[in-house]
């Protein structure tokens, strides 16, 4: 069984996004999905067979201050309007088809993080609710977005202690794997500010977050180098973008935005045979 693994980055899976139409456009479809933040965000549009979707959300809407703006901090804890983006617009603006995301067949797998525990947790996108809680979930970037409850555990961003989770779709059986990632060959992760920043905040509430939140960027790198070597052996296909595709996390351009997605369908098709060829 062949698997698809999202990597998150808030804009950047708008490549993603471009792969992901060029494979409905051929239909394939993977019988089994697993990504993280933004990543799986998108792949619920892949799922839905939507094409295009993804694409007409940030055209009309990055730079709409009910999207992204920093009055929503007063209203969402949040720069993202979190009800606009999660529930407004996928239930009535650009409206997300949830008849046709019922028939997709496979297992659709969306990573957080417990902020209890400080472990991955893999949730079932199949029970998505109309909320999107889930979604807000492994979006839920600390300091950037409130904690998420589900089930009486809280929750943060999926790219915490699993960036891209390989190794999570291998455990379930998938023998070959399709990995979207959202950098460039050669990037490497550094500790940032903003993990620094989160420590402070929530190690007295959450001390088990502390250690991921440091070796965040360790974990990062050390996974791409794996996803490489798992190409290596041909058990895995790894597209990312080249400079033509490249784009801020927070990217405001939407020129570029739609550059970055022409960019991901456009290196799919290149792709396609081979693609095809993992199943």
């Amino acid at each position: 069984m062949p698997g698809l693994v999202l990597e998150g980055g808030t804009f950047r899976p708008i490549f993603s996004a471009g792969v992901m139409d060029a494979l409905v456009k051929h239909d394939i479809m993977f019988p089994y999905c697993i990504g993280v933040s933004a990543g799986i965000t998108d792949g619920f549009s892949y799922a839905s067979r939507q094409i295009g979707r993804n694409l007409e959300i940030l055209r009309q809407y990055r730079n709409d201050k009910r999207y992204l703006g920093a009055g929503n901090f007063l209203k969402c804890r949040s720069p993202f309007g979190i009800e606009f983006v999660f529930e407004e617009i996928p239930n009535k603006l650009i409206p997300f088809d949830w008849e046709a995301f019922a028939k997709y067949e496979g297992t659709f797998l969306v990573g957080v993080t417990n902020a209890r525990t400080g472990k991955s947790e893999y949730l079932d996108g199949k029970q998505l609710d109309k909320k999107n809680t889930m979604v807000k979930a492994t979006c839920a970037i600390p300091l950037m977005f409130p904690e998420v409850k589900i089930g009486g555990e809280v929750y943060y961003d999926g790219g915490i202690c699993d960036p891209i989770p390989v190794r999570k779709a291998l455990a379930d059986g998938n023998e070959k794997l399709l990995i979207v990632l959202t950098r460039p060959i050669g990037y490497e992760k550094k500790l940032g500010t903003s993990n620094k920043l989160a420590v402070r905040a929530l190690k007295r509430k959450y001390p088990n977050l502390v250690e991921p939140l440091l070796t965040r960027h360790e974990t990062y790198n050390e996974t791409v180098r794996y996803c490489d070597e798992l190409e290596r052996q041909g058990k895995a296909i790894v597209l990312r973008p080249a400079e033509e595709g490249i784009i801020d996390s927070m990217e405001k351009d939407v020129n570029k935005i739609v550059a970055s997605y022409e960019y991901g369908y456009r290196l799919a098709e290149k792709r396609i045979d081979e693609i095809a060829a993992l199943f």
